[in-house]
C-alpha cells in the first residue's frame, strides 16, 4: 500500500475509532491489511466464534468480511480492495452471500426495554437487508419475513426462504454479549438469567441459530460471532456447540490488533519513525498473546492509533497514555463478578464482605503480576466463583495474557503498563466502594507530586500509614509483605510521575519497588526511589528481628544500586534508597540510607 498518500492523492487519515470499512476505503483512512486471513477463516469452518478484548478491531474485521462476501458490494470489489492481499488472491466465495450483520451494542440493557430494543434493532437491520437485496429477494418474501412475530421467527423464515431460492446467508453478530453483560451488571443475576435461560427471548434466538445451522440444505451458510467473553454464549446455548471457537487458535493470534511489522508500516505512512516510539508503545500497549505458543506479540490497535493520532496532530505523544475509551471498558470488570465467598465468610471485615468479585484472587494477580491457570473455552455466569473461570474471564477481558509455562501449566501475566495501571485503579475503586479505605485522592496526588519534584518522600508514606491507622477495616487486607507492596503500588500509581518497576516485573533478584522518573511526560523530574520493604508479623516483632531485617534491607539496597536496570532509566535524577519496615499493617520504621558512589 502507498505509504505517502491515499489513492485520492490526499494525505492519509488515521482510522482511530473507525470500524466501517467503506468509510476507511472511501475517505482516505490508512488500512493495515488483514485480508490474508480471509482464506484461513474460510477453511477454519462455517460457523465461527471469536473472543478478543474490546478496542482491538473486531468490528472493522467484520465490516471487511461483510464487504468482501456480500453480493451487494461485489461490483465495488476493485475500488474497496485495491492494493490489498485479497485483491490479488480472491477466493471462490467472494461476493457469494447475502450478508446480514447485527451489532448488539445497539440494544438497550434496561430490563423494561431490552426485549423491545432487541426486536427493533433486528427489524431495522432486516429492513435494510431487504432494501439492499431487493433485486435478489422479491417483495413478498420481505413482507412475509417481516410479518413474523419475533426476530427468532423472522430469521427462521428468512433462512427457509433463502434455501428455496438457492441463496446463502452469511450472518455476522458483533458484540453479541454486550447488552446481556450490561444487564448482568445493572440489574443483577436474576434479570440476566431470565434473559439467557428457560424461555428467555435471547436464548430462543440462539436456539433458532443452532437449529438453522443443522438444517439440511440450510440457507444459513456461514456465521461469525464476536464478543469479549464466552459467558453469554455458554448460557444461551448450553456451551458453544454450534460451531468452532477460534479464540485460542494460534493461527489467529494477529487476526486483530497490530504486530510490530504492521506498526512500522503504519507509522511510516504518516512520516513517523516507529523505532523512536517502540519502547513506550511496548511498555504501555504491547505483549498480548492469544495462544500459549506465544507467537508474535500483539499491540492493542486502539491504543496504538490513539498514540499515533497525537503524534500527527500535536507532534508529541498524548499527555495521558491511557485512552479514555479503554478506561471505561476495563472499568466494567468490577461489576462482572460475584461476591467473594472467602471475604464474606470473615465477619470481622464488616463492609469489606460486600466487595464485588473474586477479590482475593484478583488482588493476588495484581500483587504478583501473574497467574498459573488453564484458560477455559466457555463457562456460565453462575460459574464465576470458580477460580479457573474467574481467571479465564480476566484473560478474555485482556487483563492477563499468555506468557509461557510453569510446571507444565500455562503462565499468564499482566501484559503492559496500561493494564497494570487500570488494575491498580480497580483496587482503589473496590476499597472505596465498600468503605474499606478512603483517603483523600487529592492529598495523595499532592504528596506524590512533592515526592517526584521535591524529593519529599516521607509525607506520602506517613499519610497512608495515618489513614490505615484511622480506617481499621483495611488492616485485614494488609497481612504479608506482598499485600503491603500491592497496596502501596495501587496508590503510587495514582499519578503517573514514575515508571514503577517491581520485583515481579523484573523477574526476581531485584529491589521490591523502583520508582524511575517518567521523563517522556515529565522531563524536569529529578527524583527517583529504590524501596526495599521488610515485613514482620505482630507475633514475630522484636527489636532484634527489626534490626536484623533493617541491616538486610540496607545491604540489599547497596547491591541493587549498582544494577544496570537501576542506572539505565535514572538519567539526571537524584536516587533515594529507602527502607520501609512494617509490623503487620503498621509502618514502624522508614529511612533513607546514606549515599555513596555508584
Amino acid at each position: 500500500m502507498n505509504t505517502t498518500a491515499s489513492t485520492s492523492g490526499r494525505p492519509w487519515r488515521i482510522p482511530y475509532g473507525v470500524a466501517d470499512f467503506i468509510k476507511v476505503r472511501t475517505r482516505g483512512h490508512y488500512y493495515l491489511d488483514k485480508t490474508p486471513y480471509l482464506p484461513i477463516l474460510e477453511q477454519a469452518g462455517e460457523y465461527l466464534f471469536l473472543i478478543r478484548p474490546r478496542r482491538f478491531g473486531k468490528s472493522l474485521l467484520q465490516s471487511v468480511m461483510e464487504c468482501y462476501y456480500d453480493a451487494y458490494w461485489a461490483e465495488r470489489f476493485d475500488e474497496l480492495f485495491a492494493d490489498t492481499w485479497i485483491h490479488a488472491h480472491p477466493t471462490a466465495e467472494r461476493g457469494q452471500y447475502l450478508c446480514l450483520r447485527f451489532d448488539f451494542s445497539a440494544v438497550s440493557s434496561t430490563p423494561a426495554e431490552v426485549r423491545e430494543s432487541f426486536e427493533d434493532h433486528l427489524r431495522i437491520l432486516l429492513i435494510d437487508f431487504f432494501k439492499r437485496h431487493k433485486e435478489r429477494l422479491p417483495m413478498e418474501i420481505a413482507t412475509a419475513v417481516l410479518n413474523e412475530p419475533s426476530s427468532a421467527r423472522r430469521i427462521e423464515r428468512l433462512v427457509g426462504e433463502l434455501r428455496e431460492l438457492g441463496l446463502a446467508l452469511y450472518l455476522f453478530i458483533d458484540e453479541y454479549d454486550n447488552f446481556a453483560n450490561k444487564l448482568l451488571v445493572q440489574a443483577g443475576p436474576a434479570a440476566y438469567r431470565e434473559l439467557t435461560h428457560g424461555s428467555g427471548f435471547f436464548r430462543d434466538f440462539f436456539a433458532l441459530l443452532k437449529e438453522a445451522v443443522g438444517r439440511t440444505g440450510s440457507g444459513l451458510a456461514r456465521l461469525f460471532i464476536v464478543g469479549v467473553s464466552p459467558i453469554t454464549l455458554d448460557d444461551v446455548t448450553s456451551g458453544f456447540n454450534i460451531g468452532r471457537n477460534i479464540s485460542l487458535d494460534p493461527r489467529f493470534n494477529a487476526l486483530v490488533g497490530f504486530t510490530h511489522t504492521e506498526l512500522e508500516r503504519l507509522f511510516a505512512a504518516f512520516g513517523q519513525d516507529f523505532s523512536a516510539h517502540r519502547a513506550v508503545i511496548d511498555d504501555w500497549y504491547n505483549h498480548y498473546h492469544f495462544h500459549g505458543s506465544r507467537r508474535e506479540a500483539i499491540v492493542n490497535s486502539d491504543m496504538a492509533l490513539y498514540y499515533l493520532q497525537s503524534l500527527v496532530d500535536l507532534g508529541t505523544p498524548p499527555d495521558d497514555l491511557i485512552d479514555y475509551n479503554v478506561r471505561i471498558d476495563y472499568g466494567k470488570l468490577r461489576h462482572l463478578v460475584q461476591i467473594d465467598r472467602q471475604l464474606a465468610d470473615r465477619e470481622a471485615l464488616g463492609a469489606g464482605a460486600r466487595l464485588n468479585g473474586n477479590f482475593s484472587r484478583l488482588r493476588a494477580i495484581i500483587e504478583t503480576g501473574e497467574e498459573v491457570a488453564t484458560i477455559q473455552p466457555s463457562f456460565p455466569a453462575e460459574g464465576l466463583l470458580q477460580q479457573e473461570n474467574f481467571v479465564s474471564l480476566v484473560y478474555y477481558l485482556g487483563l492477563l495474557s499468555f506468557a509461557g509455562e510453569r510446571e507444565g501449566s500455562p503462565l499468564l501475566k499482566i501484559p503492559n503498563r496500561t493494564v497494570r495501571q487500570l488494575m491498580y485503579g480497580y483496587l482503589r475503586a473496590a476499597y472505596d466502594e465498600v468503605g474499606v479505605f478512603r483517603p483523600s485522592t487529592y492529598l495523595v496526588a499532592e504528596k506524590l507530586r512533592h515526592m517526584a519534584y521535591r524529593g519529599e518522600w516521607e509525607g506520602f508514606f506517613d499519610y497512608l500509614a495515618e489513614q490505615i491507622a484511622e480506617q481499621a477495616s483495611v488492616r485485614d487486607f494488609l497481612q504479608g509483605e506482598k499485600m503491603i507492596q500491592g497496596f502501596l503500588l495501587a496508590w503510587l500509581n495514582l499519578s503517573p510521575y514514575f515508571r514503577v518497576f517491581s520485583e515481579a516485573e523484573q523477574g526476581g533478584g531485584f529491589v521490591d519497588l523502583y520508582l524511575a522518573p517518567f521523563y517522556l511526560k515529565y522531563p524536569d523530574m529529578r527524583h527517583a526511589y529504590l524501596i526495599e520493604l521488610k515485613y514482620l508479623s505482630r507475633a514475630q516483632d522484636t527489636p532484634k528481628q527489626r534490626e536484623q531485617l533493617l541491616e538486610e534491607a540496607r545491604a540489599q539496597l547497596r547491591r541493587y544500586l549498582r544494577d544496570a536496570r537501576v542506572r539505565e532509566p535514572l538519567g539526571e535524577a537524584e536516587l533515594h534508597p529507602l527502607v520501609l519496615l512494617y509490623s503487620g499493617w503498621e509502618l514502624v520504621h522508614r529511612e533513607q540510607i546514606k549515599k555513596f558512589d555508584l
